[in-house]
């Protein structure tokens, strides 16, 4: 496509009542910095790139309800979060704002509803150890 950037992706943005807040939030959640504070938004970086999560305010910004209710507004997109601990994760999002779903479709799964009303999974993320494992023998082999 003519005219893209370098970096092709830019993003998300989520719209929120309190933009701020809702950068705020998930800035602790993924330990992510928050980059960017406008009187309107706000956006935090995902390291080592050139991508954000984007929050902008949106005063008559409506949650979606999950699981789908026919003639609400329904859920457009989720984020997933891989965690060590899922049970600790839970806690420490809901200690934040979020709010634990009633619907859990899945066992190792937990979704929550940021302070927004957006809903997100945390899971428990089984293959981080051995990623890291396969990172480490390939720096080993390039030293």
């Amino acid at each position: 496509m003519r005219g893209r950037s370098k970096t092709d992706w830019w993003g998300v943005v989520l719209e929120a009542p309190d933009a701020q807040a809702l950068a705020d939030f998930y800035s602790y959640l993924l330990g992510w910095p928050v980059l960017v504070r406008k009187p309107d938004g706000a956006a935090i970086q995902v390291p080592g790139t050139s991508s954000y999560l984007s929050f902008d305010d949106s005063p008559d910004y409506t949650p979606p309800v999950w699981p789908a209710v026919e003639g609400r507004q329904r859920m457009m997109m989720h984020i997933d979060i891989g965690v060590d601990d899922v049970a600790a994760a839970v806690a420490e999002a809901i200690e934040r704002g979020a709010t634990l779903a009633e619907f859990q479709p899945q066992e190792d799964v937990r979704v929550l509803y940021d302070p927004a009303g957006h809903p997100f999974c945390l899971y428990l993320d089984e293959d981080k150890d051995e990623d890291r494992d396969e990172g480490e023998e390939t720096n080993k082999e390039d030293e």
